[in-house]
Parts: structure tokens; sequence; C-alpha cells
């Protein structure tokens, strides 16, 4: 046995290494697995330079995307964080303001890609108000995407070969979804380059030992050190690191009786504890939070981000819904429909080759590959974590996913390396599989990362089940649009007013046109609360049915962003103003004016069901009850989860003295909003006149849960006491209620 653990196959030789004769049965069998001949080391020079020079091209390409590519919505937390950050490196701790960041919780988060982004920008010269900020944020994001998957290739050429690794490298490079995040994702996209950067370099420290090549430690160490660098749950990598070591050891070294070896041992805890070490250290120098309790605060981050805090509605399997309500499935099932199909089929396959990729190949790398990729995402499901916009905050786990497919693809085609029709038909397969990517990619190169496989129908099949720009990153292709159309120039003699939900990424774009341009943040759902003269809205926090029911884009959209054949943002045109002056009229309950508005409104745009809620509570206001009934059910059309429209279709009840169908109605609201604390406090109401004072009590306590400040509650909460003799307890409610 050499005492590298390696031996070196001829230059001429260019087989796979045999499979083992017999099964593992001895500790040395197992010791022989780990010293089988290195693949890595097979001599085809054509093989090793298509490899690096697809990662020069993939690296050229990134970068060049990473240019056109539009700001990312969530980018307002990391580049205030990124400011202060650099404020306090920029005073040596003075300026604290960096060590608690309520807004988005980003003191939990390491600093290490906003303090080099944030000091190169400073050097530039720039400020967040230009482009050239941003452009330097999505290259750097591009560059450690690269990284990643330059890594995660590198790891599959060490196991397998370079034909693996060429496989690997051009899985990743035409996976839409990770190569769109590299462009705009500045936390999971550098996290997934540490990620891989640890696992691949710890296998080549480990089976250099006992002196690895200094480089590899380098690159442990420097993995370790971004990973946690930029989030708690790079502590990860150094368990993998301990966890892989402490097998390896046993294994290379005759098992339990290697504990005897104090000198080998010795050597393997210096390597292994040194690195993990000084990774960890250098973190703590990105991460100022840390650095206040390095033994304590990056596991309160930890547990913070295990519970994920934040939650959001999201769009899922067509229904809208918490992030915190979502089924166990919901991280499985978004891999497995936005991911080339190449990759699920290798994903799946490698799992069916397991036992023959243990046998060919160092078997310890290869369960590392699949703990790796598969652990991660499990963990979550068990946990019942919340996540949300997908699967990014997984991103990390899908290179080594990769990998275990790209061995799949290099495996298959080995087994039949005799027989070369049948071989070019697998690479035949494994384009074809990949096509719909390629092409989604090659189409939609300012945001890939909406896509979708065929599996799910593509993004147009999507639409109005699962979110699509979720981050807002279209908002730069419609203002392009607009100053294309001459709407937004610079030589313009009147203010244009715009409204979106996506303010901060509209805000960073529009600048440059100074006071010209007047920005107002309107949610979706409270677009007519003021006036403007176009608006952009994608799709993100749209009800899924109004979606899925052609409903969006608006009658009133001027110009629509398309991905692969769906709609992903709206421009949208307002000349008349008749929503939002209708708006102001019902707030001073000029009822009549606002019935002319809406009319006139919905009469021009059918499908505002803003509008249309809105005309039925001017209805009801003016005593007008059925056609508040007409209207609010028009509304209920387009948009069936409308909380006003269904309660008013409830009151509509109520005043036809129709209680039964008036219960009906407020129990379908509250299913469609388990939130509405309106529908709580009639369902009260309603029980309360009909004798069940417990029932109306506890629906009572329901309301006020939703909404503390809800006067109406307090006050029937002190009548029911009243009317049944407690008025000490009434006149407390009351108290409450003040």
């Amino acid at each position: 046995m050499a005492k590298s653990g390696k031996s070196t196959p001829p230059k001429n030789q260019q087989s796979a290494p045999k499979a083992a004769a017999a099964p593992v049965s001895s500790v040395k069998t197992i010791r022989n697995y780990l010293n089988r001949p290195d693949t890595a080391t097979e001599g085809d020079p054509l093989l090793r330079k298509i490899f690096y020079g697809l990662a020069g091209i993939g690296l050229i390409v990134m970068l060049a995307l990473s240019f056109k590519a539009g700001i990312n919505a969530d980018d307002k937390f990391q580049v205030d964080y990124s400011q202060k950050l650099v404020n306090y490196y920029s005073t040596f701790g003075k300026d604290t303001s960096a060590l608690n960041v309520p807004e988005g919780n980003m003191h939990l988060y390491g600093g290490f890609f906003e303090i080099v982004t944030g000091f190169v920008s400073k050097a530039l010269g720039v400020t967040q108000l230009q482009q050239t900020y941003h452009d330097v944020r999505h290259a750097s994001s591009a560059l450690l995407g690269w990284i990643a998957i330059l890594c995660a290739a590198l790891l599959a050429r060490s196991i397998a070969g370079w034909s693996a690794g060429i496989f690997t490298l051009v899985l990743m490079f035409l996976s839409p979804r990770f190569v769109g995040d590299s462009m705009v994702n500045p936390k999971d996209i550098p996290f997934a380059a540490g990620y891989m950067m640890a696992i691949y370099n710890m296998t080549k420290v480990l089976d250099g030992l006992p002196r690895p090549n200094r480089w590899h430690l380098a690159g442990l160490v420097g993995g370790l050190t971004l990973a946690l660098a930029l989030r708690a749950g790079g502590l990860l990598p150094f368990a993998i690191l301990f966890l892989f070591a402490g097998l390896h050891f046993f294994m290379k070294n005759g098992g339990f009786s290697a504990l005897s070896n104090g000198k080998t041992m010795g050597r393997y805890a210096l390597i292994v504890v040194g690195t993990a070490l000084a990774g960890y250290i250098l973190a703590l120098l990105f991460w100022p939070y840390a650095l206040q309790s390095p033994l304590k605060n990056p596991f309160i981050a930890l547990s913070k981000f295990s519970a994920l805090e934040v939650k959001i509605r999201v769009l899922y399997d067509g229904v809208n819904q918490m992030s915190d309500k979502t089924p166990w499935h919901y991280p499985l099932k978004w891999i497995w429909l936005t991911i080339p199909l190449a990759a699920v089929v290798g994903i799946a396959g490698s799992v069916l080759f397991l036992p023959r990729l243990l046998r060919r190949y160092n078997p310890l790398w290869v369960l590392l590959v699949f703990f790796a990729g598969i652990f991660p995402i499990f963990y979550v499901i068990y946990k019942d974590s919340v996540i949300h916009d997908g699967w990014r905050h997984l991103t990390f786990a899908y290179p080594p996913l990769a990998v275990a497919a790209g061995l799949f693809w290099n495996e298959l085609s080995r087994l039949f390396a005799s027989k070369k029709a049948i071989q070019y038909a697998v690479y035949g397969v494994f384009g074809l599989l990949l096509a719909d990517a390629a092409a989604f990619t090659v189409t939609n190169p300012k945001m890939p990362y909406v896509y979708f496989n065929p599996v799910a129908g593509g993004v147009k099949g999507a639409f109005g089940q699962y979110e699509t720009d979720y981050w807002g990153i279209s908002v730069r292709q419609g203002l392009e649009w607009m100053e294309q159309q001459g709407i937004l120039r610079a030589d313009m003699s009147e203010q244009v007013i715009i409204a979106t939900n996506m303010y901060y990424p509209a805000s960073r774009y529009l600048a440059k046109y100074g006071d010209k341009v007047k920005i107002k943040y309107l949610k979706w759902e409270r677009r007519c609360d003021d006036a403007w003269d176009y608006a952009l809205y994608p799709t993100r926090f749209l009800d899924g049915s109004a979606l899925q029911k052609g409903f969006w884009p608006p009658d009133n959209a001027v110009h629509t962003v398309m991905a692969g054949g769906a709609p992903t943002l709206a421009v949208l045109k307002d000349s008349d103003r008749n929503c939002s002056l209708g708006t102001a009229y019902l707030k001073v309950n000029d009822w009549k004016s606002a019935i002319e508005r809406f009319q006139a409104e919905v009469a021009k745009v059918p499908d505002n069901e803003l509008a249309w809620a809105s005309l039925a509570q001017a209805y009801m206001t003016g005593g007008m009850w059925e056609e508040c009934k007409a209207a609010a059910e028009k509304t209920m059309e387009i948009s069936p989860d409308d909380t006003q429209a269904n309660n008013l279709v409830g009151m509509y009840w109520m005043n036809k003295e129709d209680m039964g169908k008036a219960k009906t109605q407020f129990e379908l609201a509250i299913k469609r909003d388990s939130g509405n604390a309106a529908a709580w406090y009639y369902l009260a109401l309603i029980a309360s006149k009909q004798g069940n004072l417990q029932g109306a009590m506890a629906n009572l306590q329901k309301s006020i849960d939703i909404a503390p400040n809800f006067k109406q509650a307090y006050e029937l909460a002190a009548q029911i006491y009243e009317a049944n003799g407690d008025a000490a307890r009434a006149q407390q409610i009351r108290a409450m209620m003040k």
C-alpha cells in the first residue's frame, strides 16, 4: 500500500478504476477503498482543456449577464446593512449602528459580501443612487456563483474524472435558477460559494494527509470563513468537516484500533481543529454582532434563522398562504419544478446508481456529496422551518445535488463506453433534457431565475400557481420600456408620478431623473389610495385565483414584461384618476360623487376589483343594498378572497335579516382570510342575536386578537356583559377600549 494513499495510473490509462471484487468485510478492505486509484489523475489533456475552457466561458457569460440584471427588492435591507458595516469598520467600531439592525434582522448575518462590495463602491466613489454601485454587487455575486459552480465541478472531477466534472459544469451553467440567482442574490449565492469551497477542499485536504497541499488548506479555511461570514448556517460545513474527518480517520487507519495511533490522530486533530479555528476566527472579523460575543452570538443567530421569524404571504399550488403555513413538501416541490430535467433525472439516477458509485469510487466522498445535498433539505422539513421565495434558502444544497447528477450521467456514459452508438445517445439525451433550460436562459437573460421546467409546464404553466418574479427584478425592464417610449427622458417638462409595490429597485433606477419623477409606494391592493400617472406591478403578492382566471395584467396595462410566455410585470396607465378620486370622496362620505367616479372607472377598466369593491362600499353607504351586493359579487368574480367584498355580501344578508345566509357568508369570508377581524365580529353579532352568548364572546375574542383596536368588538362585548347583569365587567371592557 502506498504511503500517500494514492497510486497513479499510467498516462495512457483512460479507463475507470476496477470495481472491488468483494464487499467490504474487513478493515483492510475499507482501507483499500480509500486507497484506490484517483481517477482525477487520468491523463486526458483534451478533457482538461474542455473543462477549463467551459469554466472560462461560463465566467464571462455570468459576469456579462450581471450587468443587465435588475435590482433585488431585498437589497433595501442589504445595502442599508452594507453602509452601516462600512461605517463600523471605517470608524474602528465607534459607529455601532451595525450591531443592531431591527429591519430585516440584518445584524444576524455575517457581513463579508456587504463589507467587500461596500468598500469597493466607496473606493470607486459611487453611491447606491448610481447604477455602478449595483453593478459592483451584481458582478460580485456572479463571481461567487461561478466559484460555487467551479468547486462543484472540481469535486465531481476529483471523484470520477474530468468527464464527470464536465457533466457537472454544463449542468450547473445551464441551471437557470442558480445562474439567475447569481446575478442578484447577495445572501444565498455567496453562501453557496463558501459551502462548496469548504466541501471540495476538505476532500483534498483529508486525502492529502499527513501533508495536505497548502492551497487546499487555504481553500478549506477560505470556504469555512466565507460561509460563516455570510450567515449563521455557515456552522454546517464546520460540522461536516468534523464528521467526515472522523470517518476518514477511522476508515483510513484501521477502524477503532486507530485510536492507539497517537501520532496520526494528532495530525488529524491539528489539521481539522486548526482549519476550523482559523475559519471561525476569520469569519468573526467580518461579523460585528458575532464579535461582541464570539461563542454565543453566532448560535443565537442560528436559532433565529432556524425559525425564520419573517413570515410573508406566498403563492403555492395556486393558493395564497402565509409562509409558516405551507405544507412539508413546499421545498421539495419547488426544487422538483424548477431545476432542469437533466438534473431531475440525474439526481434520481444517482440514487439508483449509488451502490455502483460506492464500489467504483471513494465511497466516503460519494457519501459526502449526497449528505451535503440531501441533509439540509430534509433537516428543514424535519424542523418544519419557515421558508419562502421558493427554495432560495436552500440554494447552497443544489451544487452537491448537481455533483450527484453529474456522477450519474458520467457513469451512465461509461457504462456504454464500448458501445459508442449508445454512449452518444446518452450524450444526446443529456443535451435534450437541458435544451429547455438553455433556451430559457438565452431568451430571458435578464431574469433566468424565474425558470420552471417542463414538468410545471414552464413559466406559463406555473403562472397563477407559484411565485415567479418575487424579487421584482422585472421592474428595470418595465422602466427601460418607458424610456424607450419617451415617457421617461432627461428633458421632461412635467413630473411623472409612478406607483409601485417594489419601491427600492424603482427608486434606485429612477434616481437619475431627480425630482422629474416622483415614486409612490402603494401595495397592489391599495393602488387606488393615491393618484399616479403610471404604475409598475410584478405578480408578487397578487391573488392566485385572479391570475388563474386571466384578470391580470389588468385592462389598463400599456405594457407587459414577459418570461417564458407568461407575464411577470405590468406597466399600468391612469389618465383619469377615477379610482383615486372615488376613494378620496368615499373617505369624506361623499358617496354620490364616489359612485360616479367608481362607475366611470369600472366602465373603463372592467377588471379593477378595487373599484368594484369600493363601489359596493359606496352603494352600501348610500343604502343601495341591491347594487351593493351586485358590485361586491362582481369583485369576488375577479378576486374571490377580497375581504371587503366578502364582508359586504354578509352585511347585505344581515340587512335582509337572513341570519343563516349571513352566517354562511361570513364563515366563507373567514375560510378565505382567517385574519378577517370584521367577519369574526359579525359572526359574534349574529350569535348574540341568536342567544348564543358563549359563541359570541369566543368570536369577539378572535376579532380582538386580530385587531386589538377594534372598538366595535369591545363595545359589543360590553353590551353582552351588561345584558347578563355584569355591569362591572362591561365597564372594565369599555375602559380597555379607551
